[in-house]
């Protein structure tokens, strides 16, 4: 719904200066959080206001940059330095912790179409990282409940990206630099023309373009303890594994002997002990980083030493955006002004990864002649044409892969070499492109008496297409065994058609769009003793579609994401606001909306809001609201599905009953698979804020509000996923297992089992995927205080000192599961299932300070976020209905005291001077993480980001970051 009253921001804020934004003199002003423009509606929620000035001073330059400095962006956060996961180079804001959907982005009051790839398989959002940011005026983030306004999913507040309106002239901007390192190399240009002078003229027209460039960088660059899992340096566990196992799989091949019941079929290996315990390299010679030997156990031999993450893993991928935007306004008479817009964005992101391996298990959900209860893969004593029974073929020959090829000639079933590899040969990664298409037009102004009225369209549609590298396809890899046409013992060897066969790239293209149309009409009835009385009337239509497609709807491939989700619906709404300024000293404002869903449910959302300012010093706002979030596609269509995989570290039951085989009871990721529930209904919430706003001097003011949000009916995927996970591993065999799992609740099954473990056969497999549900569980509370500090003092004739500091201090994060055990999240790792596992730091802030002196201005803004302990609620079972916090339930491995239990807080400081050469010319110099400020120690972290939380401690791994660059407006 369009937002169109005023902000709290004074206009001498706002950066109105020549050749920028004209927003004062149009009657085309956009602002967050009310229906009304020209009325004596005051904010009374909590609205955090960056301004350009604001923004320029930090030197920031992405919508996905501002959004996320606001202190009250929380857990479940998407950076874009999250490349795995399923919206890797994406970014989201999630306002109080509530999840990226339940926070809505607007573009000058109107949706946008979300990101086609939900987060985690079903959250949906607006990326950012798509949006131009050269166009924006200001940014509005209202923390406050407002789905009585903006509909569905406002359940955490509300980001508007207001745009500028009128330009006229030429300006633009060049940056570039790199980071202390030497690598990440940024740059960025921008251009914007406008024509028209809009106040004499009555018509503007302008267009801009953008583009931005990020370069690689890589774990390897920034070392220790970010490119290892081995963190026994620091006194913990060795998670790593690469470097003391035979049976992790690296780029040099290791096997071990073992029977084969069917000659034709590399997944028919031996179940149960090897026939040697002896494990050998198939090239001894080919060893980069030396060699290590295992003299004990159930597997010996000599393998090589790798470092998986500090080989191939990246922090930052290479990511390049170009936009095009143009807009028109025009004043059709006295009475009616008119706009349209066009906007077109690319994002394309590149992304390295491990390669794949062989996997040691059967394949995940492969057709019923693939998925026989095998330990992994084998490679045959003989090897044949394509299509020939290699039992008997009499072209048959000795593989050359197999160094037990020889010796077992003449007994091939007891010849066969079980494989453990790593297609170093055959990179991995992805490609990910995201076109994005918008185009708006309205029309505002007024009529009869004194009637104003609103209407506007827009149009939306994200394009987004990933091309996967380096996942092994199934019977490509099987035929290149039988036939020996991939060489194991000298991969450089291999031609390109044959890493093709074993490892096609994989594109899939999805797509999501969004239209509506909006309309509302003001009115001011009649005059109360504080001002007039106002009514705002309105209603949209919507229309919202999605298909993302299944990457491995054929399950041809191991590993490859399986997540899919379609869907389309109408949305219809009626809303409402009325203003009554009773007294001089309050305000009184209401708020409401009614949505219908195609689908066929209905919610109305009120909201009350009151703003007391008994002096002008100082004011009391308080407010009350409700909200919903609608389901998305990928949660109540049947047709939706996804598996989500998360770390997983075995009971030390389970390690006691598989003496030998480290690698069979080391961490590993267990899948949860769930499907859309079309019974499953909105998520609803109540809100509360109360605030004060003091403002002593006319350069001082502060704010203080405390807020308290309930959200009810939690759509949630297996809630009581760790108790059935726990269920199977209290038993000794897998029916036992699968039976006390699916006993927990219903929905819950065993989808995959692993093969038993070789070395211990009767021992309980390892449960690699189980089915959850999606469900209303029971609700979430998130609660807190936000701290706003803002001054800007004039010391001198041309000396000015501005300083702002916005700081959230989370109370409660809490999720109450429907057995009524309490999660809590404040100050934790978790929620750890929920995006990046980045956690939720109990306080996080920012403090900028500026002096200006003439045409020089010198700004630091420093960055906190406060310590997290390395527990996590959604990762500990519980007993007697309690979750144990303490640090005996840490994720950091091996760990040792509270020392390790916890991630240190984090503080760095970002340093811009600018110099005004002329009127027309801007010249500057920046430097992030002025003092080299190195992220704290997260062992706990997701294995795939070693040892760090890239949603807060990013500009920690990235380090000493220079830029330099000039803007120019004529």
């Amino acid at each position: 719904m369009p937002a169109m009253a005023q902000t709290t921001t004074p206009p001498a804020q706002t950066g109105q200066e020549q050749g920028a934004t004209d927003q004062a003199s149009s009657g085309d002003i956009v602002v967050t959080g009310t229906l009304f423009r020209d009325s004596n509606a005051t904010s009374s929620s909590p609205l955090t206001t960056l301004t350009t000035e604001t923004l320029q001073r930090a030197n920031i330059t992405t919508v996905n940059d501002a959004i996320r400095s606001v202190s009250a962006d929380s857990a479940g956060s998407i950076s874009t330095g999250f490349r795995n996961g399923f919206s890797a180079g994406g970014a989201a804001v999630s306002l109080r912790g509530l999840g990226v959907s339940s926070t809505v982005v607007l573009i000058d009051g109107l949706r946008s179409a979300n990101f086609p790839l939900n987060d985690d398989g079903h959250n949906a959002y607006v990326d950012l990282n798509s949006i131009p940011f050269s166009i924006i005026d200001k940014v509005d983030v209202l923390k406050d409940g407002a789905s009585s306004l903006y509909g569905a999913d406002a359940i955490g507040g509300v980001v508007n990206l207001i745009t500028k309106k009128h330009f006229t002239g030429l300006e633009g901007s060049v940056q570039g630099g790199t980071t202390g390192k030497g690598d990440g190399s940024h740059y960025r240009a921008t251009a914007t023309a406008g024509f028209g002078d809009y106040q004499a003229k009555g018509w503007n027209f302008y267009v801009n373009g953008e583009y931005t460039y990020d370069g690689y960088i890589t774990n390897n660059s920034r070392g220790y303890p970010f490119n290892t899992l081995d963190l026994t340096p620091s006194g913990l566990t060795d998670r790593n594994r690469n470097d003391d196992s035979l049976t992790t799989a690296n780029p040099q091949a290791v096997v071990t002997r073992v029977t084969q019941s069917d000659l034709n079929n590399p997944l028919a290996g031996q179940v149960g002990t090897p026939l040697t315990n002896q494990y050998q390299l198939l090239n001894p010679n080919a060893c980069p980083f030396g060699t290590f030997t295992v003299t004990t156990g159930a597997a010996q031999g000599t393998g090589c030493k790798h470092n998986l993450a500090d080989e191939y893993n990246i922090i930052q991928p290479k990511q390049q955006r170009y936009s095009g935007t143009g807009r028109l306004s025009v004043r059709l008479n006295d009475q009616i002004e008119a706009y349209a817009t066009g906007s077109f964005s690319r994002s394309e992101v590149s992304i390295k990864g491990t390669p794949a391996a062989i996997r040691a298990t059967q394949p995940f959900g492969g057709s019923p002649s693939l998925a026989s209860s095998n330990p992994g893969i084998v490679l045959p004593v003989y090897v044949c044409s394509a299509g020939i029974n290699c039992a008997t073929a009499a072209d048959r020959r000795l593989n050359p892969n197999n160094p037990y090829a020889a010796a077992n000639a003449a007994t091939p079933a007891q010849g066969a070499a079980r494989i453990y590899y790593l297609f170093g040969d055959i990179p991995g990664g992805s490609d990910r492109y995201v076109n994005v298409y918008r185009a708006t037009a309205g029309a505002t102004g007024t009529f009869g008496d004194g009637f104003g009225f609103r209407v506007e369209g827009v149009y939306a549609r994200d394009d987004f297409a990933v091309t996967q590298h380096g996942f092994i396809n199934i019977q490509g890899l099987l035929s290149a065994i039988n036939t020996g046409a991939y060489n194991f013992v000298n991969p450089d060897q291999n031609t390109a058609a044959v890493r093709n066969q074993i490892s096609p790239d994989v594109t899939t293209k999805s797509y999501s769009t969004t239209a509506a149309l909006d309309a509302s009409i003001t009115k001011a009835l009649l005059q109360l003793p504080g001002g007039d009385l106002n009514l705002a009337i309105g209603g949209q239509l919507r229309r919202e579609t999605l298909l993302n497609r299944n990457q491995n709807a054929s399950l041809a491939f191991y590993g490859l994401n399986t997540s899919s989700a379609t869907g389309r619906h109408t949305v219809s709404a009626a809303f409402f606001e009325i203003n009554a300024p009773l007294l001089s000293t309050l305000n009184l404002n209401v708020s409401g909306r009614y949505d219908h869903y195609s689908e066929g449910y209905n919610h109305f959302s009120p909201k009350v809001a009151v703003k007391f300012t008994p002096i002008e010093q100082i004011a009391f706002r308080a407010t009350y609201s409700e909200g919903f979030r609608a389901p998305t596609f990928a949660e109540s269509n049947p047709g939706s599905s996804y598996a989500g995989f998360s770390s997983f570290t075995p009971p030390a039951s389970f390690v006691a009953a598989h003496p030998g085989n480290s690698a069979y009871t080391t961490s590993y990721n267990i899948g949860s698979g769930a499907q859309g529930n079309p019974n499953v209904a909105p998520e609803v919430s109540r809100s509360v804020t109360l605030g004060t706003i003091f403002r002593p001097t006319k350069w001082l003011n502060f704010s203080v509000d405390y807020y308290n949000i309930k959200k009810s009916n939690l759509i949630v995927s297996g809630p009581l996923r760790a108790e059935a996970i726990a269920a199977y591993y209290s038993k000794t065999n897998s029916a036992d297992g699968c039976t006390a799992l699916a006993a927990v609740g219903a929905g819950y099954s065993c989808n995959v089992v692993d093969a038993p473990d070789p070395s211990n056969p009767n021992a309980l497999p390892r449960l690699l995927v189980l089915n959850v549900p999606f469900v209303n569980a029971n609700y979430q509370v998130s609660s807190g205080l936000d701290f706003q500090v803002s001054a800007n003092v004039p010391l001198a004739d041309g000396v000015r000192f501005i300083s702002r500091l916005d700081v959230t201090d989370v109370f409660r994060l809490d999720l109450v599961t429907p057995a009524g055990v309490v999660q809590k999240y404040a100050g934790t790792l978790g929620p750890y299932e929920l995006s990046s596992g980045g956690g939720t730091p109990r306080i996080r802030g920012n403090w900028q300070n500026t002096l200006e002196v003439g045409k020089y201005s010198l700004t630091a803004t420093t960055y906190y976020v406060g310590r997290i302990k390395q527990v996590a609620a959604d990762e500990i079972t519980p007993v007697n209905g309690v979750i144990d916090l303490s640090c005996k339930n840490s994720l950091s491995p091996g760990q040792t005291g509270a020392n390790q239990c916890y991630v240190r807080p984090f503080i760095y400081v970002d340093l811009n001077a600018g110099v005004e050469v002329s009127d027309k010319f801007r010249f500057f110099v920046n430097v992030q993480n002025l003092l080299n400020a190195h992220a704290p120690l997260a062992a706990g972290a997701y294995t795939s980001n070693p040892n760090y939380l890239s949603s807060w401690h990013y500009a920690g791994l990235v380090g000493r970051n220079f830029s330099a660059g000039a803007s120019f407006k004529f």
